[in-house]
Parts: C-alpha cells; structure tokens; sequence
C-alpha cells in the first residue's frame, strides 16, 4: 500500500467524472491512503484546475458529456506532458481503452473499481511517472554535457586548426624572406585566390582548404638549392629541370598530413596550364584541381604587379588583360571570367589593405619596442636613485 511520508506534501490526484457520486466514492478511496484529492465535474473544468494546480496524476472517465476523456487525455498530452492519466472506463468499452493507452494513458480501470486495484493503478502510474521525470532529467544532463564536450571539442579543434595555420603561415614567411623579392608573395596570392574562389561560389571548408593550398603553393622550393633559387641570371636547362621539381618536392612534402590532402593536390598542379602544356604532368583542363586553376590567375596577377630587382611591376589594368588574353589557353576561362568580376578596382585594394595591415603592424612592433626601452630607463633610474639613497644612509 501507499505510505505518504508526514514531512512531504500529499500526491495531488484530479479526479475527472460527470456523476457526482462517482466522483465522491472514487476520491475517498485515495484520500485514506493519503493522497490529496481534487474533482471536476468535465474535461474542461479539469483543464482549468490543471491550469492553477498541475497535478501529478488524473483519473478520468472515457464518456462525458460534451468533451469526453480521450480529448482531455490528449489535451494533457499536449499540455502537461507529465502529467500521468488513468481512463476509466465501463464494461465493453476495453477497445477504446486500449486506444487511450496508444493515445499515452499510463493505464485503465473498469467501473466501479475496487479499492486494491484503485489503489495499485494509481501506484502503478506515479511509479512509471516518477521513472520517466528522471529519464527526462538524465537525458537533458547527458544533453547538456554533450553540448559542453562538443562545445569544448570544437574550441579545441580551433586552436588546433589556429596552430595549424599559425605554423604554416611561419613557414612560408621563411621561404618568402629565402626568396627576397617575393616578400609576403604567399599572402597576397591567398587573397586573391580567395577572392576569385568566392566569385565562383566556394564556401567553407572547401575555400579553407584552397587558400591553404595556395599558401603553401611553392613550399617545395625548400629542396631547391640557393645557387638556383637565388640565381639573378637566366637559368641553365639544368637549373630549369631542378627548379621544376618543386611542385614534386613540395607535395611529397605535406601529402602524408590528412587536413593537408587537398592543399597537397593544388601543390602539386600549382603550375599546371589549361591548355596541357604546364608542368610536372601535364594536366589539362578539368583535370586540375579546381584550387589550381584558381591559384594560377592569382599567382600570375600577383607575380605581374610585383616589383623585381630586374623588372618593375605593370600597372594591375595590364595584368588584368594579359590574364584575359589568356583565358582558354594558359588559365581556364570561367575562372577568367570570375576574376574579371571582381574588378581592378577591388583587386588592388586587396594589395593595398594588405600593406596598410603590415605597416600598421610594424608600427606597433616599434611602438611595442619603444615602450619597453622606456620601461627599462625608468627602472634604471629608479636603481640609481635607490642606490644612492642607501649610500647616503651609510
């Protein structure tokens, strides 16, 4: 039998019945075993009770007068969802009670009914109620930390990938400062490749992984000799076949790096034409990489607009219509026709918010070194005052 604990507050049950004795006889059986009992003469009187009370359990009848008690069963439902309900129901109607429990009635009893089975019911239902609140309790603290790990993980995985970035875009400074002339040369081409990739509608991870192939396009040049590399002359046919090799040295280098496998691929085509006749193997058409493809009008506006000490860079609208002409033959024309859309105007601001980015950070750099100098006269200063001051204490 039910035991109600003295210090807590009884189990409110709403009892739900157009007869009035049903309702009396049926809420004095629960109210010996301790349960605090309330009545409703309908569906909708129940509700309003619901509404100020939310009981624990309801006990209803099937058949009622205007709404019965599969509405109020599926108004609970969709209301008080745990809120548990018993049917009542009369001999004959056991089908439509086998429809409630589909309907979510935890239970069903015949009328009139006695006093044990009442009273095992109504155990019954708040046991299973009881049961399934902390089913809900654990399941949104599983989902909670789900929510935190996941968040956790994905923080991790951003330093991650921040540390990733970090180290490659340390690498490819070194190569850039190897290769005087061509300082900060990566770094624009990742512009501009990123810039046209977007035209061509590339988002999220696949233009991530672009502009990492473009950062990293002449990586391979680490396993090029200086004497070749730094040759201010007209290289030899030998020196050609070694410089050559750098796309080969390159991808050979980062292949084996799994968040690397499709900038790897653009390393290795980085120097391929549409027309076939690039090189290491030859590649045409949509046989490059995409990223490759993209890269290759990039670099070329970059390398065109770039001073040499042997040559001073032509004016972007030369660059743009050199690049233009060869749309078909050196570079594939739709991304010819993405570049030209973004517009001489935007492509040089590029390249000029990315030297107002540097001057600016150069500047705090000084800043930042001026500062500490400051830092350190002032403490100098300091020791000297305190020395003599206990100099003049002896």
């Amino acid at each position: 039998m039910h035991l109600v604990d003295n210090l807590a507050a009884p189990t409110r049950i709403l009892i739900v019945d157009d007869d009035a004795s049903v309702r009396d006889v049926i809420s004095v059986l629960p109210q010996e075993e301790g349960y605090d009992c309330r009545t409703a003469s309908s569906a909708e009187a129940a509700l309003d009770i619901a509404a100020a009370e939310a009981p624990p359990l309801v006990i209803s009848d099937m058949k009622m007068p205007g709404r019965d008690g599969i509405w109020l069963l599926e108004a609970f439902r969709e209301r008080y969802a745990e809120t548990a309900v018993i049917m009542l129901t009369g001999y004959g109607d056991t089908e439509a009670a086998v429809d409630c429990l589909r309907r979510g009635a935890v239970d069903y009893l015949l009328k009139p009914p006695k006093l044990t089975d009442l009273i095992r019911a109504i155990e019954r239902a708040l046991a299973k109620r009881r049961i399934e609140l902390a089913r809900k309790r654990y399941q949104k603290k599983l989902e909670r930390k789900v929510r935190d790990r996941t968040g956790e993980l994905r923080t991790a995985l951003r330093n991650i990938q921040h540390t990733y970035q970090t180290t490659l875009l340390a690498l490819v400074r070194a190569l850039d400062a190897r290769e005087h002339e061509t300082s900060d040369h990566s770094q624009r081409v990742v512009k501009y490749t990123e810039a046209i990739a977007e035209r061509l509608s590339l988002r999220g991870p696949e233009l991530e992984e672009i502009g990492r192939g473009a950062l990293l396009h002449d990586i391979g040049k680490i396993g090029v000799s200086d004497a070749v590399l730094l040759k201010p002359a007209k290289l030899t046919t030998e020196e050609w076949k070694e410089m050559r090799k750098h796309p080969d040295i390159g991808y050979d280098m980062i292949r084996s790096i799994d968040f690397l496998s499709t900038p790897a691929a653009i390393v290795l085509s980085h120097q391929e034409r549409f027309d076939g006749r690039g090189y290491p193997r030859g590649l045409r058409s949509e046989e490059i990489h995409i990223g490759a493809r993209i890269f290759a009008v990039a670099d070329t506006l970059d390398a065109m607009t770039s001073d040499r000490p042997y040559r001073k860079g032509t004016t972007f609208e030369n660059a743009v219509d050199e690049i233009q002409r060869c749309g078909g033959s050196q570079f594939d024309p739709e991304v010819v026709r993405a570049f030209l859309g973004i517009g001489v105007k935007n492509l040089r601001r590029i390249k000029d918010d990315m030297a107002a980015a540097k001057a600016r950070e150069a500047g705090e750099v000084e800043q930042d070194a001026r500062d500490a100098e400051e830092a350190l006269d002032r403490a100098l200063d300091s020791a000297e005052v305190a020395a003599r001051i206990a100099q003049g204490q002896r």
